[in-house]
């Protein structure tokens, strides 16, 4: 993970974050030292799967809202985004419909530092994603805020694509690749869950890979 220089505020965030012990959940995030969870298997590609709409979203025109419960909502443009730290993570993903890919290579804005930036109140237990294309995926707070979570703008070292939802998509690597929406385009606090468009279709509300948290 790679920094930025003048992160005062961050550092003091997560220190106090540290302190208090948030968003321990005490999981095992891959059982026995098991890398592939049941159900898996391995692909060298990247499959491409969405509700048939891949919207194009110009990065003059593309803007994140952070909103709900926060100290300080927050609308930040394409260059106001790239202002925040940019850091680097390597991941594995792993989708519902039973595929994994090894070792991605992700950079972008950790979704600790977006919260650091809008201060999460303590009301705040779940977060819902919001996407230009209309999709909406519900989380836990700790599973958005976990160390290796990312709002992506590249992977493998290119721009991330449109069709895998670049500009910026969620990445939630703990959670099947569905938790970590596409063209992203509002993240909202909330005191209370909202189910998105899978989940009131029948998937798991939270989708853990290693239990196999595949429906409802």
């Amino acid at each position: 993970m790679t920094d930025t220089p003048d992160e005062s505020k961050l550092t003091k965030t997560k220190q106090r974050w540290a302190a208090e012990g948030r968003f321990l959940t005490g999981r095992v995030a891959r059982p026995d030292g098991e890398r592939l969870p049941p159900g898996q298997h391995l692909v060298q590609t990247w499959p491409v799967l969405d509700l048939g709409v891949q919207p194009a979203v110009a990065l003059d025109g593309w803007s994140l809202r952070v909103f709900g419960s926060v100290a300080e909502q927050v609308t930040l443009d394409w260059v106001g985004f790239l202002a925040l730290p940019q850091r680097a993570f390597t991941s594995d993903m792993h989708c519902v419909t039973t595929w994994s890919r090894y070792d991605n290579a992700w950079r972008g804005v950790a979704t600790r530092d977006l919260m650091a930036l809008v201060q999460p109140l303590a009301e705040a237990k779940f977060v819902i994603l919001h996407s230009y294309d209309g999709y909406t995926t519900n989380l836990p707070l700790a599973d958005f805020a976990a160390e290796d979570a990312v709002l992506a703008t590249h992977w493998q070292g290119e721009p991330l694509s449109r069709e895998h939802g670049g500009p910026v998509r969620v990445i939630v690597p703990q959670l099947y690749l569905w938790k970590s929406a596409k063209w992203v385009q509002r993240v909202e606090f909330s005191p209370v869950d909202k189910p998105g468009y899978w989940e009131v279709n029948g998937y798991h509300r939270r989708g853990d890979p290693w239990t196999e948290e595949r429906y409802s």
